[in-house]
């Protein structure tokens, strides 16, 4: 082990092998910029923007720092459920909807249009184009790499790891179970995709015979980038970690939620989006707990929760808000990302050169 870029950050003009997750909904341009500019790579988490919000914000990152910089993208269909399915989700909501005093509807779209979403990506030509919830074909893959990008899929099996390797991708980002947000599962069943980062780690190196890993899950400090990469990967991904800086979009009742929490206090639930994801637990989360089998799949649930999620943030009611983190975040250290990035890199940097020490 050493402390020079790994190769895939030296090829990207990366000095520090961090990349700070994208945090769809969380994420700013200012985030990504102070990331970058410190050494890693910001990302902007694009799942939810509009291909005009994808151009703005790409923009805006380049307006504030010349250093790369990626962007990531939920690969999804766009749906087309049943009355019947939406109905019964829209009644499952109203008892919520009315303590805020909202009326369910049916919004104007379940999801943004992936195939448009993609040009804008292609159009914008980050230094990396990551995705999660599915995966690309090698068409797409090389579309993104003739227009000078570094393709990254998010694996949470060995299988899905060699999937995005069989299309071509340049790196892997192998996302343990303890990580915040949505599961990016996309080939067998969530609840036999709950893979640890110690685990998955390591057989997703040993499986891809070269191709770049990124670790994600459960790594706050410069401790665990030492670690994930005496496991073999390259770098790091951290989400929860950058969640906390100020230059993030969380509003001041997710703060406080996220200062309070203890190593314990997440779980994996349905209930906010449709789609497995790990957050803090709170009132809504309990509420809703016997639907966890019912709510209809992302982006539906995700799109009737909407409206509630936007009036509890005005409102900073925390028990009606996805506060997603993962189960590092009693470890959380709340600083702008500048100053963040300086204390991993100083961290890594000790953890690598005191493994080395215990080996003589």
């Amino acid at each position: 082990m050493h402390t020079r870029p790994a190769p895939l950050f030296a090829r990207l003009g990366v000095a520090l092998p961090i990349v700070q997750g994208p945090m769809t909904g969380s994420d700013t341009p200012a985030l990504a910029a102070a990331v970058s500019e410190a050494g890693g790579l910001g990302m902007l988490g694009c799942g939810m923007r509009s291909p005009a919000a994808m151009a703005e914000a790409a923009a805006e990152v380049r307006r504030r720092t010349a250093q790369p910089f990626g962007m990531n993208l939920f690969v999804q269909a766009t749906p087309a459920p049943d009355a019947d399915t939406v109905r019964e989700a829209l009644d499952r909501l109203a008892p919520l909807c009315a303590e805020f005093g909202l009326q369910p509807a049916v919004p104007a779209q379940w999801c943004e249009d992936f195939a448009a979403q993609f040009e804008a990506l292609v159009e914008a030509r980050p230094a990396v184009a990551s995705f999660t919830f599915g995966i690309l074909d090698a068409r797409q893959v090389e579309r993104l790499q003739a227009a000078g990008c570094t393709v990254i899929g998010t694996a949470t099996t060995v299988a899905e790891a060699r999937a995005w390797a069989d299309v071509g991708a340049d790196a892997v980002c192998a996302s343990g179970l303890e990580a915040g947000g949505h599961r990016g599962t996309f080939l067998a069943g969530f609840e036999a995709s709950l893979v640890g980062t110690l685990a998955l780690v390591p057989q997703c190196v040993d499986a891809l015979a070269g191709l770049p890993v990124i670790a994600a899950g459960g790594i706050m400090d410069g401790r665990g980038i030492a670690a994930a990469q005496a496991l073999g990967a390259q770098g790091v991904q951290m989400g929860t970690a950058f969640l906390t800086c100020p230059e993030s979009a969380i509003g001041p009742a997710y703060r406080a939620a996220l200062a309070a929490a203890g190593e314990t206090d997440t779980r994996i639930t349905r209930v906010f989006s449709g789609r497995p994801a790990r957050g803090i637990v709170n009132a809504t989360m309990e509420r809703l707990a016997a639907f966890e089998a019912a709510v209809p799949a992302y982006p539906v649930q995700n799109a009737l929760m909407g409206p509630v999620r936007k009036a509890a943030a005005a409102q900073g009611q925390a028990d009606a808000l996805a506060l997603w983190a993962g189960q590092g975040v009693a470890a959380a250290r709340p600083m702008p990302a500048g100053e963040l990035v300086a204390v991993l890199e100083r961290e890594w940097r000790a953890a690598v050169a005191g493994m080395a020490a215990r080996s003589d």
